[in-house]
């Protein structure tokens, strides 16, 4: 079992948290009038790497928020969390 560092509330065990894909997806604008080959990638593809990757998570059974963890698809160790909007 995962222990995840939620940066609001600490360290807490993976089932209190649901995944939420890979962080860092820009949605295109509406102004910049994606193709639908371009909406089609925005909504489906997803980098599927080996090694460090930039993941989406959500306590649901704590504070409710949304943060980033960059973890080790190799190992599954995490390297670090942060609160979404940080770099």
């Amino acid at each position: 079992m995962l222990i995840i560092p939620c940066p609001y509330c600490g360290p807490r065990p993976e089932l209190e948290f649901s995944y939420g894909g890979q962080a860092h997806v820009t949605r295109p604008t509406a102004a910049s009038n994606p193709s639908p080959a371009e909406w089609n990638a925005f909504q489906y593809e997803r980098a599927n790497l080996k090694g460090l990757h930039a993941e989406r998570w959500r306590h649901i059974h704590g504070c409710a928020r949304f943060f980033n963890v960059v973890r080790d698809t190799t190992t599954d160790e995490i390297l670090r969390s942060y609160r979404s909007g940080e770099k």
